[in-house]
């Protein structure tokens, strides 16, 4: 499998302070204001050919040429063979200049809004050609005055890869979010993958990280080794955690960074309700070992006769788009998804990519298999600021095809766009291509989501527990027709995240995710 084309990145709540690598990631200070990261897929020559100026290529010249022109002209030329394609790398003798060209040659060809980028930025004022890619975007804002363009990032070639195809990553196999993101911090896991350092370490969700390295995270101004242990840059990097627990107990664990290899579906459960049965399963990735994992769950669900689903996505960022629309497919029913598009692509003026076929509703694995079907009118998604990109055209795409989506938890990400990542010289560029509709051509949602029931995240109680506070309440939405605590009461009684974005709604929100998780990638399979 290749991929073909990207989707959607945003950046994390975070507490002021210094920027921080990650490993090869060119990530933001896992404390810092507002994050960003990088890498790429596939390698070598534009998609698009471009019809520009072909120019000389040399210098910081600023006249727009077409990128084909300029591609794969590097200061450090790629040697031996891509993984990616099996064949050598495409790059030869360049420089610096001549990559920042290809930037803005790829930027006025195929960003969505590439007439919003201002005139004024000069190339020779960028040392490099990434310094030169983020400011080449729309200074425009959304309605509720939120940057319009929050996703446009970089990322290692290679890096992006490996983690696109098989879902691995160094760490500790935690998801770490902040309950408040500034002095005094609360630090919390949300939840960790199976058989990771942290699950053989015995760290469950809601645990309060209290020290790192005998370093205060909740009051300590010393942001620079914070960030380094919750981002370790190398694998088999040890650091200590000082933990609050359940009931209040402390205990302090070491834990190594290994390679971790994420599993997007976790507890699948049939719950019996005195209306029926309802199941639940948690999805935290769109990713390609998510597929089988979504139709074992589907098959339970069929075989248990369920009459509701509660699809929990608070913490799933997106990833493929195909996995969405089968998703939603085994969700919804075969007269609902029967011949309807479950998103179409909207490029900007020059549709530089050519005519795109819209997605439809996928009804059969990559493999081939048909896929099972729920054939529900009706399901409950729990949400949050974390819910971004593909998890979104999960919700868009459903309501196009007239499923009724409720909502528990908290507003959305709002990231109705997505991009082709595009690789030149070892480093691949995301910048917004296009703009995802449902099959009523609806794709306005750059604000998010709103939920029915606004909830808090519970960190008092296992993810797929009944009495979750999310889970709880989407199961007393579907037999009562209401919200269990009116949205008011829930704002004074939950631990509530300090903001860094005004238009967020409420709820904890994760750390540490790598742009890759926060994207809505369409891939040929």
């Amino acid at each position: 499998m290749r991929f073909r084309n990207a989707g959607r990145a945003r950046p994390h709540a975070r507490v002021p302070g210094p920027w921080a690598l990650a490993g090869a990631l060119a990530l933001a200070g896992l404390l810092a204001g507002c994050g960003g990261g990088g890498g790429g897929g596939g390698g070598g020559v534009p998609i698009v050919p471009g019809t520009g100026n072909p120019g000389t290529g040399t210098g910081d010249d600023d006249t727009i040429v077409a990128s084909s022109s300029v591609a794969g002209q590097c200061a450090a030329p790629r040697g031996g063979i891509n993984p990616a394609t099996g064949l050598g790398y495409p790059d030869r003798a360049g420089s610096l200049a001549i990559e920042k060209r290809w930037v803005r040659a790829w930027i006025d060809e195929t960003y969505l809004w590439y007439s919003e980028v201002p005139t004024t930025l000069k190339a020779a004022d960028y040392a490099t050609p990434v310094a030169y890619f983020n400011v080449l975007k729309t200074p425009a804002t959304t309605a509720s005055g939120r940057a319009k363009d929050r996703f446009h990032y970089v990322y290692d070639t290679e890096v992006y890869r490996q983690l696109s195809e098989a879902g691995v990553s160094a760490g500790y196999g935690i998801e770490f979010a902040f309950v408040r993101n500034s002095r005094p911090r609360d630090l919390r896991v949300a939840f960790t993958e199976p058989n990771s350092p942290a699950a053989n370490a015995g760290i469950a969700r809601g645990a309060k990280i209290l020290e790192i390295d005998g370093i205060s995270v909740v009051n300590s101004t010393n942001t620079t080794a914070i960030n380094s242990a919750l981002s370790p840059a190398t694998l088999g990097e040890s650091h200590s955690f000082k933990l609050e627990e359940a009931g209040g107990a402390t205990r302090t664990v070491t834990l190594a960074s290994a390679r971790i290899t994420r599993t997007p579906v976790q507890n699948v459960k049939t719950v019996d309700t005195p209306s029926g049965r309802v199941g639940y399963l948690l999805f935290n990735d769109h990713i390609t070992t998510s597929e089988a994992q979504l139709i074992s769950a589907m098959n339970k669900f069929q075989a248990d006769g369920v009459q509701d689903l509660v699809l929990d996505m608070r913490y799933n960022g997106g990833g493929q788009l195909n996995i969405a629309s089968r998703l939603a497919y085994m969700v919804a029913s075969p007269t609902a998804t029967a011949g309807k598009t479950f998103e179409r692509l909207a490029f900007n003026n020059k549709n530089p990519f050519g005519l795109q076929p819209p997605l439809f509703f996928l009804g059969s694995s990559r493999n081939g298999q048909a896929l099972p079907q729920l054939g529900l009118s009706q399901v409950t998604v729990l949400t949050s600021p974390d819910t971004c990109s593909a998890s979104e055209s999960v919700i868009n795409g459903l309501r196009g095809v007239d499923v009724k989506v409720n909502l528990v938890g908290g507003a959305t990400c709002g990231k109705p766009y997505g991009f082709y990542p595009q690789d030149n010289c070892g480093t691949t560029y995301f910048a917004i291509q296009f703009q995802g509709v449902n099959n009523k051509g609806f794709g306005d949602y750059g604000d998010g989501f709103a939920p029915n029931c606004t909830v808090a995240d519970d960190f008092s109680h296992a993810l797929g527990d009944p009495n979750e506070g999310r889970f709880s309440a989407a199961l007393a939405l579907r037999s009562t027709g209401s919200c269990p605590v009116p949205v008011a009461a829930a704002a004074r009684t939950a631990p509530e995240l300090e903001k860094t974005d005004a238009a967020q709604d409420a709820g904890p929100m994760l750390l540490l995710r790598s742009p890759l998780r926060e994207n809505r990638l369409i891939e040929t399979d």
